[in-house]
């Protein structure tokens, strides 16, 4: 009985660990990294469409749904699958975008539609400046 109270304590820290894995993010580093996004996405009260879809409120929102943004059919489906931009989802799309909704798809019994690619090729690796962008974008978002 010990034992597995103390399983589930570990392991609830583990997961509440998880949870505040994105702590550190910068907003004022991820404006900076941000600009590299520029070259797709707008953000701010007045951003409209561009090659990418506007990313003010992208927090909190249902992929594949910012409106007029013809999306890619795999982000579509995730989004119809339920994948709603979190910190965490953000922070591991942005390291490599088609393999992550590929991934969820997949995960969410929905492989045969785990095909084709996501119409951003851009990949940030860099973890740091990954916290710090969704630190940025966080700015843009309602506070839930």
């Amino acid at each position: 009985m010990v034992r597995s109270g103390l399983v589930a304590a570990v392991m609830i820290a583990m997961s509440a660990g998880a949870a505040f894995a994105l702590d550190g993010g910068d907003a004022a580093k991820g404006e900076q990294v941000f600009k590299q996004c520029m070259t797709c996405h707008r953000i701010g009260p007045e951003a409209k469409n561009a090659v990418g879809p506007v990313l003010t409120g992208v927090v909190g929102r249902p992929t594949g749904t910012y409106p007029g943004f013809s999306y890619s059919d795999l982000n579509k489906h995730a989004g119809e699958a339920g994948l709603v931009w979190t910190d965490d989802n953000i922070f591991e799309y942005l390291a490599d975008p088609s393999a992550f909704l590929k991934k969820y798809l997949t995960g969410k019994g929905k492989a045969d539609q785990a095909t084709g690619s996501t119409k951003m090729v851009f990949k940030l690796a860099n973890e740091q400046q990954r916290k710090d962008v969704i630190a940025y974008l966080k700015t843009f978002s309602e506070k839930k």
